[in-house]
């Protein structure tokens, strides 16, 4: 770390505490996270619409990695996109048979050359050659998952990113939390089997493996 300057803490994504950081050397700000896995996913990841990983170390069994340091997210700027969201981030993970997981407004960064850029692929993985595999359910904020990831549903596949990033085109969550249970309920009329609807709404959905 010590090539890095620390200027403050960021946030905290879902695979990891998020710095500000300066290049002692070049004066480029970038974002740095201290990260224990996905680290091949992420190098194979390179897009002009992603935030791309600069560079990897490891030190005392942990990993950093430098990404791109990007200011504002996509609701700061939404107004301001006369042309909307471009969806190839999207489609190039597809494309390389990676979901994300987890679209929502603030994995969805805008440069200052009004550049879309998807970021935090703490709950990417890469899609399964088996057909409707097994995935875990415990993916996506609430408010932006899929209808299946809500009744729980663990075979699903790309479209639940496409769900997500639709939502955030329309700017809008996908169901407000007054209408989540009536929505849970009409949507488990339709289905066959059982919804395990109780622990949705609470929270208290046991992990999976991932």
């Amino acid at each position: 770390m010590e090539k890095y300057e620390h200027l403050g803490l960021v946030g905290e994504g879902s695979y990891g505490v998020v710095t500000k950081c300066r290049n002692r050397e070049t004066g480029r700000i970038v974002a740095v996270k201290a990260f224990s896995e996905k680290v091949r996913l992420l190098k194979q990841l390179r897009h002009e619409n992603l935030v791309n990983l600069l560079e990897v170390w490891k030190k005392k069994k942990r990993w950093y990695l430098v990404f791109e340091f990007v200011e504002c997210t996509v609701l700061d700027e939404l107004e301001q996109i006369l042309d909307g969201l471009d969806p190839s981030p999207i489609a190039f993970c597809h494309q390389h048979n990676i979901i994300h997981r987890d679209i929502k407004p603030e994995n969805v960064l805008v440069s200052q050359h009004e550049v879309i850029k998807v970021c935090d692929f703490g709950f990417a993985r890469t899609m399964s050659a088996v057909a409707r595999e097994v995935y875990t359910d415990y993916v996506a904020t609430r408010w932006y998952r899929a209808p299946e990831l809500l009744v729980g549903d663990t075979k699903y596949d790309k479209a639940v990113d496409i769900w997500c990033f639709t939502q955030i085109l329309t700017d809008a969550k996908s169901f407000p939390r007054r209408s989540l249970v009536l929505f849970l309920v009409l949507l488990g009329k339709h289905r066959k089997k059982e919804s395990r609807i109780p622990s949705i709404i609470t929270g208290d959905h046991p992990h999976r493996n991932m």
